[in-house]
Parts: structure tokens; C-alpha cells; sequence
């Protein structure tokens, strides 16, 4: 493996929102992006969410969760062995559990046994090393948020959004000279947000997303619900923060009097105003936000976004990114900067009280 100069790197990513598997190659010095490669997803079937769903909330050895881990393995196998060229991988494997401040992190998914399979030098387990300092271990892909800021050549500050099945927000200065630099950086997630919409849907209509918002949009917001979801101390906790997937749980069965519209709708902008509120802990406004993951196909979840956010919000697509294989093309970044001994996330990203390179790497032979 070369130390020095840019590498065709392979990230893969299975969200929080549970609809499959991204992967995305590109070529990286960790530092800059010199190219974008192909990319691919591979949904979970209904069977295979299943399986994962039942594991949510689950530590190692307890029930479910190695079914989980060999659905996980299985379909990034499948994906991944349809790529060329890569030289390693970024396996970021599918969270089941997140409590920083007690049990740590619980990202399921074997990275050795995947570059035994592969035949390529697998990193993962990325977040373990910022929980045992001290951080909370997410977001992680601000330091890549950083770089496409760079890449792209903007020079005022701007905010990555990323609509998963919860939203976090990076906010970069293009300015700094080095993501690990002090002020370049902040990250946190701002609250629940699609995961909990997914869960009404399959548990309402049998269908696992409000496609297109086409259910929310039928609805009416209950103000007053969207209010109290924000009045949780949470919200007003400075970041960096993070969220497990089922931490507001809660909402979608305290939403049993409203309709199936209006509940969609209700949850819609729960999202939005989770980010809102985020907004409140910037040091200085943004020019606009850059919204990427599966949010972003929610119409109804843009326009409450721009309805409720005092700065232009775009998808990434505008300037040429890909929404969908961001996260993906990020944990491809992070492999090549755990392979180089760089840092991976901070004090402004993850509240780590230093900087810190997690992930760990497993080749081939052993």
C-alpha cells in the first residue's frame, strides 16, 4: 500500500434509516479529493430490514444481533465484490446501538471477515476509539464535508445537512487552513428525522417511506406537537451531540390521535424544526445549507426546511455532488486518513477533549 500520494478508496455505508447499502469510490490523499468514481446501492429486502430492525437497541451477544451482522456482512459483500480498481475500503457497518455516555457504540459487521472475502485491506470500526476518549463518536463525516467545501472552492461558511434516519449538521469554514484547525469545524446532530417517519409508515401503511412525501403532504402539522417534541432538554444542550436512531421513539406512538397524513406531516416537520433549533448553536449564520441523504427527495421535508431556516437551503446536487453516496464517499475518505495515521474526528466534531484517528485496519492475510 503506497504512503503517499492519492488512492482509489471504497466506502460503504448502511444508514440508520435501514433502506440498504451505498457504496462510492473515490480518489483521495485524505487530505484533498482529486476524483469521484462509480458508486452502487443494494437495498435490503423486506426480510433483511427485518432481521436488523429486530437487533436495534442490541449490544454484541445479545439476541439477534449476529442475524443482524450476517445480513449486514452478506450485503456489502454482494456490493462491494462488483467494484475494480479499489485499493481499500471504508467499512462504517450498520449501528444497532449508540450510547456514548454509557455502553459506548455498536456498529455491527465484521471488517476482517470482510477482507478475507474482498481480498482487500478492510478499516472499520470507526467510531469505537472517539467514544472510549471521550466523544461521542458522530458525527463523522465532517472532516469530509471539509474537503468538499475545499474541492468545491467556496470561501464563505457553509452547513452540510445530512437527512438520514437522523439529521446532523456540519458547519465549515472554508477559510481554515485544515479541518483539524480550531474554528474550521462544527458538527452535532439535530434531531430525529427520518427514521421515525419510516417507522409510522411500515407501521401504518406497511410501506417502509413516505415516497415523495406524498402522504405528508396530504396532512396538516400539529404545531403544538412539533413545539413540545422541541421543548426536550435536548435541544438546548450546546453540541457537539449525537442520537441514538430510537431515541425519539416515543413521537410516532404519542402521534396515535392524529391521522396518518397529518401524523406524516407532523413528524416532516419535527425534522425540520430539529434543525432550526441547531441553527441557535452556530457561532456566526451560514451563507446556505447543502442538504444530502434521503430527506432530500422529501419535497414536503425541503419546503418545511426553507419554511423554517433564515438562510437558502439547496440539495447538493446544485453544485454537482451526489446526495446519496455523500456518507458513503466520506467513510472512503476516512479509510485513507485511518490508513495515514490522520485524525478523524475532534473536539469541534465529536466533543473528543483531543484529536483522534479511529477505525482499525484488517488485511487479507491477517
Amino acid at each position: 500500500m503506497r504512503k503517499e500520494g492519492a488512492l482509489w478508496a471504497l466506502g460503504a455505508m448502511s444508514g440508520t434509516s435501514l433502506d440498504g447499502v451505498d457504496a462510492a469510490m473515490i480518489r483521495t490523499d485524505g487530505i484533498t479529493i482529486e476524483s469521484f468514481g462509480p458508486s452502487a446501492f443494494r437495498p435490503y429486502s423486506a426480510k433483511e430490514q427485518a432481521t436488523i430492525r429486530a437487533a436495534l437497541g442490541r449490544w454484541p451477544g445479545e439476541p439477534g444481533v449476529a442475524e443482524a451482522a450476517r445480513v449486514v456482512e452478506d450485503a456489502h459483500v454482494e456490493l462491494l465484490a462488483r467494484f475494480t480498481g479499489a485499493e481499500l475500503v471504508g467499512f462504517h457497518g450498520q449501528t444497532l446501538a449508540h450510547d456514548p455516555a454509557g455502553r459506548g457504540t455498536h456498529q455491527c459487521g465484521d471488517g476482517a471477515l470482510l477482507a478475507q472475502v474482498l481480498d482487500l485491506p478492510i478499516v472499520w470500526d470507526f467510531r469505537s476509539a472517539d467514544v472510549t476518549m471521550g466523544g461521542q463518536g458522530a458525527p463523522l463525516a465532517p472532516f469530509y464535508h471539509f474537503a468538499l467545501a475545499r474541492h468545491l472552492g467556496l470561501t464563505e461558511p457553509v452547513a452540510f445537512l445530512n437527512l438520514g434516519g437522523v439529521g446532523n449538521l456540519t458547519c465549515v469554514n472554508p477559510t481554515a487552513d485544515r479541518p483539524e484547525t480550531p474554528g474550521a469545524l462544527l458538527a452535532f446532530d439535530t434531531g430525529p428525522a427520518n427514521a421515525p417517519l419510516n417507522d409510522l409508515m411500515l407501521a401504518r401503511t406497511g410501506q417502509p417511506v413516505d415516497r415523495d412525501g406524498a402522504l405528508a403532504a396530504r396532512g396538516r402539522v400539529d404545531e403544538d406537537f412539533v413545539a413540545r417534541v422541541l421543548s426536550d432538554p435536548w435541544f438546548d444542550l450546546p453540541p457537539p451531540k449525537s442520537l441514538d436512531r430510537n431515541d425519539f421513539q416515543s413521537m410516532v406512538e404519542a402521534l396515535d390521535d392524529l391521522g396518518d397524513a397529518d401524523a406524516a406531516a407532523t413528524l416532516t416537520a419535527v425534522a425540520a424544526a430539529g434543525v432550526g433549533a441547531g441553527l441557535l448553536h452556530l457561532p456566526a449564520p451560514v451563507s446556505r445549507i447543502l442538504v444530502t441523504g434521503g430527506g432530500r427527495r422529501n419535497p414536503v421535508m425541503m419546503a418545511e426546511l426553507r419554511r423554517r431556516l433564515p438562510c437558502p437551503v439547496q440539495p447538493v446536487e446544485d453544485l454537482g455532488l451526489d446526495g446519496d453516496m455523500l456518507e458513503a464517499q466520506a467513510f472512503a475518505f476516512l479509510a485513507v486518513r485511518v490508513l495515514r495515521k490522520m485524525a478523524t474526528s475532534g473536539p469541534d466534531t465529536t466533543g473528543a477533549p483531543a484529536l483522534v484517528g479511529g477505525g482499525q485496519i484488517s488485511r487479507p492475510e491477517g
